[in-house]
């Protein structure tokens, strides 16, 4: 009997917010391990923001999905086959290679990860993962980050966004102000994760609410939204102020271009530094995160949360829920146990 996996397709490139309709789960047969390679059962998988940039046809700094082929992003599982002496049977892996149950992958397109005590494979998704990496480079690397330095985080109850605030608490600054969606994630931000104030932005001006929260100021900006946040950031620098411009999710349905901050002359009056960057062009700082990290978590100095849904049927409602704004921290699908 032919073994299959069932796998997500892009059936079709959305026109604002995706939909079901835009995805298909068919089963394919899997074929045959070959040299050099592993079948790999998948545990979790991630969904994250920047896939939505995947659906289109135009160039992005990921690969763009193709309509009629399987889906990627990161996913961790266990190794049930292998032909590889590299990839040992029984390993975790990380691997391009979510949206899909069971996959054969070349081993050298999969990392092995370490079996962690305590710790659950998902968090090689999140904290210990591409979201913990993107704070971490953001706010020491991108926005220079130094102690005393007060930090307002836009998104901040997402998967990078939580982490971006507690990186800077636990470095000595003087104030994290956080936004969010919710009044129950504005609780949590304040009640658990440690923020010293945090807005539901869903409640007034954004600028209004930052001015209450930041009374003197900010240093750093870590933006993760765009928009009337980026707006209203700039407003709120102190001279020198610096931002790590990370994602813009409050446009990523735009059908239209959307209007840029009206108060840019700011960034010459009060020298400001603001970056874009990509996580993927700072794997040189991978080992001092995951070392620095791995103590945190297991020191239990950091607040971790995850937001899952159980199958694989269910990642593209997950995956549409997280564009919604619908996770408190990293959004991840248990595929298995």
């Amino acid at each position: 009997m032919p073994v299959t996996t069932r796998e997500w397709q892009l059936a079709a490139r959305p026109h604002g917010e995706p939909t079901p309709d835009d995805f298909r789960l068919v089963e394919l047969e899997r074929p045959d391990p070959a040299e050099g390679q592993v079948v790999v059962r998948m545990l979790v998988m991630s969904v994250d923001p920047y896939m939505r940039g995947r659906m289109n046809a135009g160039k992005s700094y990921a690969a763009r999905w193709e309509i009629g082929e399987t889906m990627r992003g990161g996913a961790v599982g266990r190794v049930v086959e292998s032909r590889s002496p590299d990839v040992p049977e029984g390993a975790l892996v990380l691997a391009d290679a979510a949206w899909r149950d069971v996959a054969v992958l070349d081993a050298r397109h999969v990392r092995v990860l370490p079996e962690l005590p305590g710790i659950p494979p998902s968090y090689h998704l999140g904290v210990l993962g591409m979201p913990g990496l993107t704070a971490w480079v953001g706010l020491f690397r991108l926005a220079e980050f130094r102690e005393g330095d007060a930090v307002f985080v836009s998104g901040a109850a997402g998967a990078v966004g939580s982490l971006v605030g507690q990186f800077a608490r636990l470095h000595g600054a003087s104030a994290v102000v956080g936004s969010a969606g919710t009044k129950e994630k504005v609780r949590w931000l304040t009640e658990e994760v440690g923020f010293t104030r945090a807005f539901d932005y869903h409640d007034g001006p954004v600028a209004q609410q930052l001015a209450q929260a930041a009374p003197d100021g900010i240093d750093v900006f870590f933006d993760n939204v765009g928009g009337e946040h980026l707006e209203a950031a700039i407003g709120a620098f102190k001279e020198f102020g610096r931002a790590a411009i990370c994602g813009s999710i409050s446009g990523y349905n735009a059908t239209e271009p959307t209007p840029g901050p009206r108060n840019m002359f700011m960034l010459v009056t009060k020298k400001l530094s603001l970056r874009g960057f990509i996580v993927g062009d700072h794997a040189d700082l991978r080992d001092e995160f995951t070392g620095r990290v791995t103590e945190l978590v297991g020191s239990g100095q950091l607040v971790v949360r995850e937001t899952v849904r159980d199958g694989l049927e269910n990642a593209v409602d997950a995956f549409l829920d997280l564009l919604r704004g619908g996770n408190t921290g990293k959004m991840v699908v248990r595929l298995a146990a």
